[in-house]
């Protein structure tokens, strides 16, 4: 930077890089497009697998929010473009792939504009507006339906085309419709509070199944314990039921033998208390959070009680919103009031030698269990994300009841509308507009591209049925226009408007950087009696001649 006189006043150190102007912005754009074209061509039930390779395993996909995840990005305007994954993920579970595309578009089209002189404050105000005014039309061209199996089945169907596992679509799409049935009253955004998914490889895929109850991968603690108990009435204990460790520094002074033995009686008899107290209650089932000792596995098999102990945070809070227990915190405090209830709490073993304990017919259950079984865990793994796309949807529309066509549909009508809209403005925001609608469109493009078809002619056509009416989308075995909704190709409607909102945030704060400069961290740590906001560098003492 110059100086009043003309003398370069530097500001920052030497070493330090800095870009700006339109080498920024394009440098930026070109990393949001890499983004965007590695997974483009995954998109539509025709898209192509991703290997991701971690040392010496691979895991073979099309899920873009699991290639973008597994990603190893390292420029920081990639990471925001894997951010609008996670965006669109975290709020509606699929459409990841669609939202990375467009936003990757917008950022494209956006170059061109500024190749053209056209400030980058402008594009931003033009997507703005085009985004909402897609909002608008994607609301508009919205079907209201009634959540019946038969239109959730479409739903989840669409969600899992193109994921490789077209033999088990049937049995994935009941899975996860009436899995979504079960616990759409409940308002948690993250189903995995309220669905478990359990991997068991072998069998065949009709032997999957849903349990409206929870699978736990563990046993009972005791062999002489029951296997199997009818009727379960179940406590759910944060605690621990074991004899207590003395402190380090704790002593305990025993001069007889007779006084040792008094000790560890003493100790026995405050388990047995406790055992008394969850027989008194009512419960003959007990998962305890932490340990269970073999004084407390003794008597509770005397009582005929199955229990199990170290079971995680995550299930004992799905087993309390199963079974309707409590967690419970100091045993002796338990009442009848805090045990849930099962019709059968069973340890069964699942392949050669693993063996699951199963708690299910919980006759309100808020959470599920989801038993998949598969050929191999590679099956398996592909199986469970088609699942949870699919989840994802079939609850929002539950809870929306909102749908629209497929294969295109939306953004073909949103590319139209746009057009016309930006011919209604007078300033430069038009071109904006314009190149909003070119980068929507480039979803349908991408689907014709990705299926074998000439994008150029699919798209021609489209374009000439998108005024003839809304549901037209591209026939992925023909090439051709057809009516998605009576093909039954249907998404909800949040998926695309998260899309565009998710897309249009990325491109649109991408634009607004002109200026990277790499940031110094501070590596030493500050003096005691320091605080943390002096940077400045210690003074070296002089030395002594």
């Amino acid at each position: 930077m110059a100086g009043l006189s003309g003398v370069p006043i530097i500001i920052l150190k030497e070493g330090s890089k800095r870009e700006s102007g339109k080498d920024a912005q394009r440098k930026n754009i070109l990393a949001a497009k890499a983004v965007a074209e590695s997974i483009r061509t995954t998109l539509g039930p025709k898209g192509m697998d991703k290997m991701l390779i971690a040392g010496e395993e691979a895991t073979i996909t099309n899920d873009g929010a699991t290639i973008l995840r597994e990603m190893d990005i390292e420029h920081p305007v990639a990471k925001m473009i894997v951010e609008v994954a996670k965006a669109q993920d975290d709020e509606i579970g699929d459409g990841t792939t669609t939202a990375v595309i467009i936003a990757g578009k917008l950022l494209e089209k956006a170059e061109g504009l500024l190749d053209q002189d056209v400030h980058p404050t402008v594009i931003v105000q033009g997507y703005k507006q085009a985004a909402a005014r897609a909002q608008k039309v994607l609301s508009e061209m919205a079907v209201d339906v009634s959540a019946d199996e038969a239109t959730l089945s479409k739903i989840a169907r669409t969600a899992m085309l193109g994921k490789g596992i077209e033999m088990a679509m049937d049995k994935l799409a009941m899975l996860s419709v009436e899995a979504a049935q079960a616990i759409a009253g409940f308002e948690g955004k993250d189903i995995e509070e309220n669905i478990k998914t359990v991997m068991i490889p072998g069998g065949r895929i009709d032997d999957s199944s849903i349990i409206y109850g929870i699978v736990l991968e563990k046993e009972r603690t005791s062999l002489e314990m029951p296997k199997k108990i009818e009727d379960a009435k179940i406590m759910l204990l944060e605690g621990t039921l074991e004899i207590k460790k003395l402190d380090t520094d704790a002593k305990v002074t025993i001069t007889e033998a007779k006084s040792l033995s008094s000790f560890k009686e003493g100790e026995e008899m405050v388990i047995k208390s406790q055992v008394d107290a969850i027989a008194a209650a009512g419960a003959n089932v007990v998962f305890c959070e932490k340990g269970i000792g073999v004084t407390a596995q003794n008597y509770l098999a005397r009582q005929g009680m199955l229990g199990v102990r170290r079971v995680s945070r995550e299930d004992m809070k799905m087993l309390a919103l199963a079974t309707g227990a409590r967690l419970v915190g100091d045993v002796m405090a338990v009442t009848a009031k805090d045990l849930g209830s099962a019709a059968l709490v069973e340890e069964r073993k699942v392949g050669k030698e693993k063996k699951m304990l199963f708690i299910e017919g919980c006759p309100q259950a808020k959470a599920v269990t989801i038993v998949l079984h598969g050929v191999s865990e590679q099956v398996l793994e592909e199986m469970e994300r088609a699942l949870d796309d699919s989840l994802n949807v079939v609850l929002d529309v539950i809870r929306s009841r909102k749908i629209v066509p497929g294969g295109g549909a939306p953004e073909m009508l949103v590319a139209e509308n746009l057009r016309q809209y930006a011919s209604t403005l007078e300033g430069r925001e038009q071109l904006a507009v314009r190149a909003f609608a070119d980068a929507v469109e480039s979803i349908p493009l991408t689907l014709a591209e990705n299926s074998g078809f000439d994008p150029l002619d699919s798209l021609a056509a489209l374009r000439a049925k998108t005024g003839q009416g809304k549901a037209f989308g591209l026939d992925m075995v023909t090439g051709q226009p057809s009516d998605m909704l009576a093909a039954g190709i249907v998404e909800p409607l949040k998926v695309k408007t998260q899309a565009i909102k998710s897309a249009t945030e990325a491109a649109t704060m991408v634009l607004r950087v002109d200026d990277v400069i790499a940031a110094k961290r501070e590596e030493l740590a500050p003096k005691p009696g320091q605080s943390p906001h002096d940077y400045t560098m210690p003074q070296m003492p002089m030395p002594h001649y």
